[in-house]
C-alpha cells in the first residue's frame, strides 16, 4: 500500500472520529439481511463498515449492497453497545471506506477510545 493512500485512508478516519463527535451520529448501510460488511484484508474477520455522514453512506448502496438503505445510530449506543458486541464477537470497524472500499481495519475498542477520548 503506497504513503500517500496510507495517509489518505488514516485522514478518513480522523475525518470520521471528528465529525461524529460533533454530530453524535454514525451512519452504515442496512437491509433486511443485515448492515454491510465485507472481509477484513488481514485476515477472516469479518468488518462492519460504518460513516461519519449520511452521503457517504448513500454512496455505498451499489453492487452488492444496492438493496441497503442509509441508517443512523446515536454515538452513545454505538459505542456502547455496537462496538462492546463486536469487540466481544471479534468483528473488526471500517470507517468511512473510500469508493474502492479502501479503509483502516480497527479493533473496535480502539475505535469506542477515540470517540470518547475528548483530549
Amino acid at each position: 500500500m503506497s504513503v500517500h493512500l496510507v495517509a489518505d485512508l488514516e485522514a478518513n478516519k480522523q475525518r470520521f472520529i471528528d465529525r461524529v463527535r460533533c454530530t453524535r451520529q454514525v451512519w452504515g448501510l442496512r437491509s433486511a439481511c443485515g448492515w454491510a460488511n465485507c472481509q477484513s484484508n488481514h485476515g477472516g474477520a469479518v468488518v462492519l463498515l460504518f460513516w461519519s455522514d449520511e452521503a457517504y453512506a448513500r454512496r455505498h448502496a451499489v453492487a452488492e449492497w444496492v438493496g441497503y438503505v442509509a441508517a443512523p445510530i446515536e454515538l452513545g449506543v454505538f459505542v456502547d453497545s455496537w462496538l462492546k458486541g463486536m469487540q466481544e464477537d471479534g468483528l473488526l470497524v471500517g470507517v468511512n471506506f473510500n469508493s474502492d472500499l479502501a479503509g483502516l481495519e480497527l479493533e473496535p475498542v480502539e475505535l469506542a477510545n477515540a470517540l470518547v477520548d475528548l483530549h
